[in-house]
């Protein structure tokens, strides 16, 4: 079974209210945004990225909304980590079943040693719906928020850390 097919199937034995958009494939969240159903009124595909430490001994899977400048520093400080910085894209695969240009929280099914911490912007959890891909970045999904809060990460034993993202300095 495939990547994409085990998430697909967890969010069906976990009785996780889901829709699934398939589209040509994307590779960045402008590319996301641009698709109908993947953001509106409520809804919304948050930017995932993938972090580590200076050693790249502590990793990271952080999600925020697309539109805010990501700030090392302010993440840094609010997460207690000197230093954060974009993780390699190689080790996407082997830390949470993933490729670039399809890095999303469902990969979290997959990391399970918790090797990564899963960083949430605070403003997400006013959505009714985040939008993920399901492994691969020719297909989208949509899942309530509060069911991938309270039924998705549990599932998975990862207790997301929360930050504020400011929109200015």
């Amino acid at each position: 079974m495939n990547n994409q097919a085990h998430v697909l199937k967890t969010l069906e034995q976990l009785n996780i209210h889901h829709t699934v958009i398939s589209h040509a494939p994307v590779y960045t969240i402008a590319d996301c945004l641009a698709i109908p159903g993947l953001s509106g009124e409520g809804v919304l595909m948050p930017r995932n990225v993938f972090l580590c430490n200076r050693q790249k001994t502590s990793f990271y899977l952080m999600l925020m909304q697309p539109e805010m400048p990501f700030r090392t520093a302010v993440v840094s400080k609010q997460l207690g980590v000197s230093r954060l910085s974009f993780a390699p894209e190689d080790l996407l695969p082997e830390y949470l079943g993933l490729e670039a240009g399809a890095v999303s929280p469902l990969g979290l099914l997959f990391d399970t040693e918790k090797r990564v911490q899963l960083v949430i912007d605070r403003a997400l959890a006013d959505l009714d719906e985040l939008v993920f891909h399901p492994c691969v970045n020719t297909a989208s999904v949509r899942i309530p928020t509060k069911d991938f809060l309270k039924i998705f990460l549990p599932h998975t034993g990862h207790v997301p850390a929360w930050v504020d993202c400011p929109a200015e300095d």
